[in-house]
C-alpha cells in the first residue's frame, strides 16, 4: 500500500501508526496541535499550536507552522532514534497540558552531537503514512546570465589569465556578454549561448569583434563559450578566426555557489 491514512485518530493509534511507519522507514505526515522541547546545542520551547509535522525515511524530522517554507525546528537525518507513545504528560511544567488527560509524544534523538526533541500532540488531525519510491537525478540548469555570472567569479572558466573589464558592453551590433584582456594584452570578446550555438551565434560574435576592431589598434580576440556547437560551427568558427570554449551549465552553477556573484555584478556596474 502506498499510503494509509486516519483522519481525526486517537492518540493511541496516532502513535501506533507513527512508530511503525519510522520502523519500516516510511515517510510520516503528521497534522495536529502540538509543542515543542529541544535541548542539545542550545535549547528552545515552542509553545502550543496547530502545525504540520514530516518525518522521512531516513529519520529527518521537519516542524512547520501554517506559513511559510521554511520549518521552525528539526532534526537531521542518519544517526537518530524515535520514541513514540501516548499516555500522560510526563512534566513538572504543565502549562501546555493543561486539562489534557493524554498526550502524544514523539521523542527524537540525534547521537552525535547530542540532541533531543520532543513533540508533544494533544490533538492530532490526520495522519499520513507513505511508501514512495524515489530514484530521479535532480539537475540544476543555468541560465546566461548565470555562467556570465560564474565566468565574471572565476575567468580560468574560459582560461588562465584572462581579466575581466565589463560585461553587457555597449557596441554598435548590440552587447557584448564579457569583455576582458587576456594574458597576452589582447581584447577577449565573449558570447555566451546556455544551450548548443548554432551559426547566428558565431556570426553575432564576429560582427561585435569587427566593430571593436574599428575603434582600437589592439588585437582583439571573439570566443564562443556554450556547452556544445551544431555541426559545421567549428570550420565556420576558423574561418571567422574566432574561438571556442566548452562550458557546462551545471559548473557555473557550482561556481555561483562558491562565490558572491551578485556582488561581481554590482562592482562591474
Amino acid at each position: 500500500m502506498k499510503v494509509e491514512s486516519a483522519q481525526n485518530p486517537d492518540l493511541e493509534r496516532a502513535a501506533d501508526m507513527i512508530m511503525d511507519a519510522v520502523r519500516k522507514r516510511r515517510a510520516v505526515l503528521i497534522v495536529g496541535r502540538c509543542w515543542v522541547d529541544y535541548l542539545g546545542r542550545a535549547s528552545s520551547r515552542l509553545g502550543r499550536g496547530e502545525r504540520i509535522i514530516m518525518i522521512k525515511e531516513d529519520g529527518a524530522l521537519l516542524i512547520h507552522r501554517p506559513r511559510g517554507y521554511e520549518p521552525v525546528n528539526w532534526m537531521p537525518g542518519g544517526e537518530v532514534a524515535y520514541h513514540v507513545e501516548a499516555g500522560p504528560y510526563q512534566s513538572s511544567d504543565r502549562r501546555e497540558a493543561s486539562g489534557c488527560s493524554m498526550v502524544l509524544r514523539i521523542k527524537s534523538v540525534r547521537r552525535r552531537p547530542r540532541e533531543t526533541l520532543n513533540i508533544f500532540f494533544d490533538e492530532v488531525y490526520f495522519v499520513s503514512v507513505l511508501n514512495l519510491t524515489d530514484h530521479g537525478e535532480f539537475s540544476l540548469y543555468a541560465s546566461e546570465e548565470d555562467m556570465q555570472r560564474a565566468i565574471l567569479a572565476q575567468p580560468s572558466l574560459i582560461e588562465d589569465g584572462l581579466r575581466m573589464i565589463s560585461y553587457e558592453k555597449k557596441v554598435d551590433p548590440g552587447f557584448v556578454d564579457v569583455y576582458g584582456i587576456d594574458k597576452e594584452g589582447r581584447i577577449v570578446v565573449i558570447e555566451i549561448k546556455r544551450r548548443t550555438a548554432g551559426k547566428e551565434a558565431a556570426l553575432q560574435l564576429a560582427r561585435y569583434v569587427e566593430s571593436i576592431k574599428a575603434s582600437t589598434n589592439r588585437d582583439v580576440r571573439g570566443i564562443l563559450v556554450a556547452p556544445g556547437i551544431a555541426k559545421g560551427v567549428q570550420r565556420l568558427l576558423t574561418v571567422l578566426g574566432l574561438d571556442f570554449k566548452q562550458l557546462d551549465p551545471k559548473r557555473c552553477v557550482e561556481v555561483i555557489k562558491r562565490s558572491r556573484g551578485d556582488d561581481l555584478l554590482k562592482y562591474f556596474r
